[in-house]
């Protein structure tokens, strides 16, 4: 069992806000960036194996969480900001010397456009649960993502990217119970879900219009044993302490994403790569398509979709993605 009693804190100015870092080791620097609506906690199965392998492992609490700035401003959580967060964090932890970049969840679109648009600081990358889509460019003159996701789901449905979108609105639903919201996200979008019987295939996000996102969650009379009561209280107490404001407003500026990138339209990430990704993880962009785009990447190593896994991969298989990373990153040289 891993002990974060071992782990070493800190904070770093970088990017206009103090960012607060976990790290373990010493060596070439591997940067780990979470999703939504986690924590540097959740590399805490990782970050002393990758240690212990020969590398500097450092997690970042990423912008809007935990004990790094939360800035108010919406606008202030686009793509370029997230990216540009990990780029002065290597900066200041390790000036002058390159990184490896590891992403879950919203980490993982990080994780891809640092790798894409500075490929002289990040010397490979390593994504989880969320699928390399390469940029498309600015959308035409009144059309937004947000409108395809609403014509995706149609008129008698919402969806969680759209939910999260009004502001307000998707902060009093999860902070009015924060324990259950924790308990609810966490079981329902991974493996056990399904293994229990309480879900038939993985959620994909859609939900009745005229609901909120919680009551679609799942809550396990029982923790499955990947998920412990201190791992909840965790998360819990981050989320009473700092909200789900932040997290919300990394999907808020989803419609600002294709022409950020849009510079970037037709390069792709040449770097090493890895991808790992749970069978049953259908809300994180994992179909035939895009995982397709991942296996066209020229530098991709390592490709693996576990059986039986959900969203939260690392947490629920620490032993499989251990050893995949650990070989990953001791290959690079």
């Amino acid at each position: 069992m891993t002990s974060i009693d071992d782990l070493s804190h800190g904070h770093l100015e970088a990017n206009g806000i103090s960012i607060h870092y976990v790290e373990a080791g010493e060596g070439p620097l591997v940067v780990f960036c979470h999703g939504w609506p986690e924590s540097w906690y959740s590399w805490r199965h990782q970050l002393q194996v990758v240690a212990k392998a020969g590398f500097r492992a450092v997690a970042l609490s990423m912008r809007g969480y935990g004990e790094t700035d939360a800035p108010h401003e919406i606008g202030a959580y686009t793509i370029n900001h997230l990216v540009g967060d990990v780029v002065g964090a290597v900066n200041v932890l390790a000036p002058g010397e390159q990184a490896v970049i590891v992403g879950h969840d919203w980490g993982a679109p990080v994780a891809w456009f640092s790798a894409l648009m500075r490929p002289d600081l990040f010397r490979a990358v390593a994504g989880l649960s969320v699928p390399f889509i390469p940029p498309i460019g600015a959308l035409p003159d009144g059309v937004t993502t947000t409108m395809a996701m609403e014509a995706n789901a149609g008129p008698d449905r919402n969806y969680y990217r759209l939910f999260f979108a009004e502001p307000g609105i998707a902060e009093a639903d999860f902070e009015a119970d924060v324990d259950r919201s924790v308990r609810g996200v966490l079981y329902t979008l991974s493996g056990d879900a399904i293994t229990d019987g309480f879900l038939s295939e993985g959620w994909d996000g859609h939900f009745p219009v005229g609901e909120t996102m919680t009551q679609q969650l799942v809550v396990p009379p029982k923790l499955p044993a990947w998920l412990t009561e201190d791992d909840v209280s965790f998360y819990v107490d981050q989320h009473t302490r700092v909200g789900f404001r932040g997290g919300f407003n990394w999907y808020r500026n989803i419609d600002a994403l294709p022409a950020i990138t849009g510079p970037f339209v037709g390069s792709t990430i040449k770097q090493p790569s890895f991808y790992m990704a749970g069978s049953t993880d259908m809300i994180a962009g994992n179909t035939p398509a895009n995982l397709a785009l991942v296996e066209s990447l020229p530098g991709l190593r390592h490709f693996e979709i576990l059986d039986g896994v959900g969203h939260w991969i690392q947490q629920e298989r620490p032993a499989e993605v251990n050893h995949a990373l650990v070989t990953f990153l001791r290959g690079l040289d």
